[in-house]
């Protein structure tokens, strides 16, 4: 499993060239397909905050991913959520990736767009952990197992 490489704008409006430009050492990538997905996402945003605190090298991003566009309907969307999502940290850690769905989900080895998916990757694009669905304990334990093995 590897990120793929996509370059893509956040609701802050900086570029990032992915995987390469991820800020931490470690970045958990929260990946979403349905707008009705945001809920699950907010079940693992405390903890991916808390982790950030405890580890310097740790950071999380939250990535609706939607087929390719142009730039007009892209910059519609993107416009529509900066509108729903007003505070500055969380504008940076959204990063809209319009990609040929496709071949991302081949890539990150996901099959279906109904669930949410976590993926652990470092700045090569390598995937580390992998989990699906909102936050429970066991996948918060995996979680946190994993940042401490590999950030430690």
């Amino acid at each position: 499993m590897h990120f793929p490489e996509i370059t893509s704008e956040n609701l802050a409006r900086e570029s990032f060239n992915l995987p390469g430009d991820f800020e931490g050492d470690l970045n958990l990538c929260l990946i979403a397909f349905q707008r009705w997905h945001q809920p699950l996402i907010n079940s693992w945003v405390p903890l991916a905050r808390q982790l950030e605190e405890a580890h310097p090298g740790f950071r999380y991003y939250e990535f609706p991913v939607i087929q390719r566009l142009n730039v007009l309907f892209r910059s519609f969307i993107d416009q529509g959520m900066r509108s729903g999502i007003p505070e500055p940290t969380a504008r940076h850690k959204t990063i809209t990736l319009y990609t040929d769905k496709a071949a991302f989900k081949q890539a990150l080895e996901i099959d279906d767009e109904e669930e949410i998916y976590l993926r652990l990757v470092d700045r090569e694009g390598a995937v580390h952990w992998h989990a699906s669905g909102a936050l429970t304990k066991e996948a918060a334990d995996g979680l946190a197992e994993a940042v401490e093995q590999l950030a430690g």
